[in-house]
C-alpha cells in the first residue's frame, strides 16, 4: 500500500473547508454550546464512518460475492463523478437536496451534526469505497491500524476547520473556498483515474499487455 495516498484522498474527499459554507448555514442560530457540541459529534462520526470502512468494509463485500476488481472499478467511477462535482466547487458528496432537509431538521428542532453534516457532506460512498480499495492493498496489521489513524487525523482536521470556521470564510471568501474545492477536486480526478485503471486491468488483463507497447 502507498502510505501516503489514502490520507491525500480522503482530505481530498472530505474537505472540510468545502463544507464550511453549509456547516455556517446549519449553525448560525446556535449558541457556543451548541455549535461546539455540533463540531465534536460531527468530527466523531467522520472518524467512525472512515474506521468502520477500513475494518469492516472488505468483510462486507465479501459477503455479497462481489470481486474487489469490479469493487475498484464502481468505486474509482464514483470517486471520479465526486472530483468531477468538486470541480464545481460542490462538495464531494453533496446533493440539492440536503440544504433545505438540514433545515427542515434544524425546523423541527433534530441535530445536523450527523444528517447532513457528516453524511453526505463530509463523508459517503466516495469515502467509504476509497476505504475499501486501499484496506484491500494492506498486507500488514499495522498497515491497516494507519489508516485507521488517518480517520483520527480527518477528525481532528474537521475539527479544527469547524471551530476557526468563521475565520477561514473571512479570510478565504466564497471565492477562495471555491479555489479549494476545485484544487481538492483535481486532486481526486487523479486518484480516481489511478484506481479505475488499476480494477480495469485486474478484470481485462489484456489491457495490461497493451499498455505495456
Amino acid at each position: 500500500m502507498d502510505i501516503y495516498k489514502p490520507l491525500v484522498a480522503l482530505l481530498a474527499i472530505v474537505n472540510p473547508i468545502g463544507v464550511i459554507p453549509f456547516f455556517i448555514h446549519f449553525t448560525s442560530g446556535f449558541n457556543r454550546e451548541q455549535r461546539q457540541h455540533t463540531i465534536r459529534v460531527s468530527s466523531f462520526s467522520a472518524f467512525l464512518v472512515i474506521s468502520i470502512s477500513a475494518l469492516l468494509g472488505l468483510k462486507v463485500i465479501e459477503f455479497f460475492g462481489i470481486s474487489l476488481a469490479s469493487f475498484q472499478v464502481g468505486g474509482g467511477t464514483l470517486l471520479l463523478i465526486s472530483s468531477l462535482q468538486m470541480l464545481n466547487a460542490q462538495p464531494a458528496e453533496s446533493r440539492k437536496e440536503d440544504l433545505s432537509e438540514g433545515s427542515s431538521k434544524l425546523s423541527a428542532g433534530a441535530s445536523i451534526a450527523v444528517v447532513p453534516l457528516t453524511i453526505p457532506l463530509l463523508t459517503g460512498p466516495a469515502t467509504i469505497s476509497t476505504m475499501v480499495i486501499y484496506a484491500e492493498k494492506t498486507r500488514h496489521w499495522w498497515e491497516l491500524a494507519v489508516l485507521v489513524g488517518y480517520g483520527v487525523v480527518v477528525g481532528l482536521v474537521t475539527f479544527a476547520v469547524f471551530s476557526t470556521a468563521g475565520r477561514i470564510a473571512r479570510v478565504l471568501g466564497q471565492t477562495g473556498i471555491n479555489i479549494m474545492t476545485r484544487l481538492m477536486g483535481l486532486i481526486l480526478a487523479a486518484l480516481a483515474v489511478e484506481l479505475l485503471a488499476d480494477g480495469l486491468i485486474k478484470l481485462f488483463p489484456v489491457l495490461a499487455s497493451h499498455l505495456a507497447r
